[in-house]
């Protein structure tokens, strides 16, 4: 989840109860080529490597990247893989209309060829490289799109269940699932199909990948504020004490990027934590009016 699931987060995430695999914020690979091949800026000096941050605490973890450019994709992939990571997941299924204008994210579902092409090209950094989609643009198209998926014989491809159409305004078509997994074996018996969307707790998670058949789960907003979710424990289970000084340490993780990251992303998680007891709007609203981590850890000290 972009500005969510930053390095600050993951690494609180890992601290607390680590899922079996970590995503990256997706990240441009023509933001990290450009800057190089055609500005002359060393990669360390990219702004864009702030989200390539990660802990050793959090392998396996997966560097996600979004391009339809074949000379770009292999340039990003190339340099995750000289920075450690496991492994390079493309997001095809991003709805954002900026992101689609660059031909990448969700407008990959309407152009089979580039998909193919910017697949191999990844795979030259010699990482698995594994795909996140939906099941089709303006409608569901899984025997065209997921089948054209299936044949690259991807180790993991993660499918939401909504359209790129539907966005999150409907419910996520589990009862789908089923069908990608028979494509699954028939096309591609190695893949690893992960489903997502409206997956709010892993015993919610457990329950759809029984009913669904498929091989595991991602979650994306079930974390938000809840980075205890992969220990089964719900918010509401979960004290006001241990959530700000969740908040409190996420705090010092995030100061530890600056300047990289921008305090007001910071901002994001106040509500997400600050939030289930009496007295915590009044609280979220002097977090809100912070400027900075130094203004911000006086306030949560003293409440913790």
């Amino acid at each position: 989840m972009a500005d969510v699931t930053d390095p600050a987060y993951r690494r609180l995430i890992a601290e607390t109860h680590k899922p079996d695999v970590m995503w990256t914020e997706f990240v441009s690979a023509d933001g990290l080529y450009h800057t190089r091949e055609k500005k002359g800026m060393p990669d360390s000096e990219n702004p864009l490597m702030r989200d390539l941050l990660y802990t050793e605490g959090e392998r396996p973890i997966v560097a996600q990247l979004f391009s339809s450019n074949p000379e770009s994709m292999q340039y990003a992939a190339k340099l995750c893989a000289e920075l450690g990571f496991d492994g390079i997941d493309i997001n095809m299924g991003c709805p954002d209309r900026s992101i689609e204008k660059q031909g990448a994210g969700a407008a990959m579902m309407r152009n089979i060829e580039s998909a193919h092409a910017v697949i191999n090209a990844a795979r030259e950094s010699g990482l698995p490289v594994s795909v996140k989609t939906r099941i089709g643009y303006s409608q569901e198209s899984i025997d065209e799109w997921i089948s054209a998926l299936l044949k690259e014989d991807l180790p993991a491809l993660a499918v939401h269940l909504r359209t790129r159409k539907e966005m999150s305004q409907v419910p996520a078509h589990w009862e789908l699932m089923p069908r990608i997994v028979q494509l699954r074996n028939e096309i591609s018996s190695n893949t690893f199909i992960l489903g997502n969307g409206d997956v709010t707790s892993i015993e919610d998670a457990k329950e759809k990948l029984s009913v669904s058949g498929a091989d595991g789960v991602m979650l994306g907003r079930a974390i938000f504020g809840n980075p205890w979710v992969f220990a089964g424990r719900k918010p509401e289970d979960i004290s006001p004490e241990e959530k700000l000084k969740a908040l409190m340490r996420l705090a010092q993780y995030f100061d530890e990027m600056r300047p990289r990251k921008s305090y007001h992303l910071l901002k994001k998680h106040f509500k997400a934590f600050g939030s289930g007891w009496e007295g915590a709007p009044y609280l979220r609203g002097r977090l809100m009016e912070t400027e900075s981590i130094e203004e911000l850890l006086p306030i949560l000290q003293a409440e913790v």
